[in-house]
């Protein structure tokens, strides 16, 4: 007995017949290259960690909290002196990488938006908001209200970029030796507070949102100079100029 004659009818008829149309489905003798809907699900959800944690999802800031990715610190001077870690001073500049709904007010309800957006980089205090771990890299959760200054990603903070939010005002101190009135010079130090508290107003925000939703104009405008509160203000420094970002009720007078 021919050893083809023991195989089932059909079968034996695809064996002698190549040109079949049977052989033209593949989808009955050749398995799938594709993954299952499972493993595509898998392979595309992207896990974020905070402090070590996993997610499901991204983080979304809440309120008018901000998202934003620490500026490394430079870990050696200009001069190439490779500083400890007690000496490297704390980075207070980052990009935002996301940005709540925004608040409302405490008193009327009126949506107050976050007025920074997403890829701006931003000077803020040094004490101001919470630290985290996001992604194994070092971001920060702030207010907008903590934010001193704005400027365009990818660029050097200078006074042609810089923008100033809310009521505060951008003034570049005046460090000049003040004078006695017998002619003595006095040198900053030697004055009863730490830095000068006057200077020349080089930008402004746009004013205060109050409760109706309205914008407040601002009192004081670029190149007024002014004498505000001592230890008022937090100080920035731009091209190697001294600048410090004060609130507009902290200034006590115009000249």
């Amino acid at each position: 007995m021919s050893p083809l004659s023991s195989l089932p009818k059909l079968l034996l008829l695809l064996l002698l017949a190549p040109a079949s149309p049977f052989l033209n489905m593949p989808s009955f003798f050749t398995p799938s290259l594709s993954p299952s809907p499972s493993t595509q699900g898998t392979a595309l959800l992207a896990t974020h960690t905070l402090d070590g944690r996993t997610l499901s999802a991204e983080l979304v800031p809440a309120n008018d909290f901000m998202l934003v990715k620490i500026t490394e610190a430079p870990k050696e001077t200009s001069g190439g002196i490779v500083l400890t870690k007690g000496a490297v001073a704390k980075s207070t500049t980052g990009q935002i990488l996301a940005t709540g709904p925004g608040r409302f007010h405490s008193e009327t309800g009126v949506p107050l938006p976050v007025d920074i957006e997403k890829g701006e980089q931003v000077v803020y205090g040094q004490y101001d908001g919470t630290e985290i771990k996001y992604d194994g890299g070092d971001h920060t959760l702030i207010r907008a209200g903590d934010v001193l200054v704005a400027y365009p990603g990818g660029e050097e903070l200078s006074e042609s970029n810089v923008r100033v939010l809310q009521d505060r005002l951008l003034v570049k101190i005046d460090t000049t030796e003040a004078a006695t009135p017998g002619g003595l010079l006095i040198a900053p130090s030697a004055s009863k507070q730490t830095r000068p508290s006057v200077g020349e107003v080089v930008a402004t925000g746009p004013g205060r949102v109050a409760g109706t939703g309205d914008r407040i104009e601002m009192t004081i405008k670029k190149g007024d100079m002014v004498k505000f509160r001592d230890y008022a203000g937090n100080e920035v420094k731009m091209e190697g100029e001294e600048y410090s970002v004060v609130g507009l009720n902290d200034v006590l007078c115009v000249y």
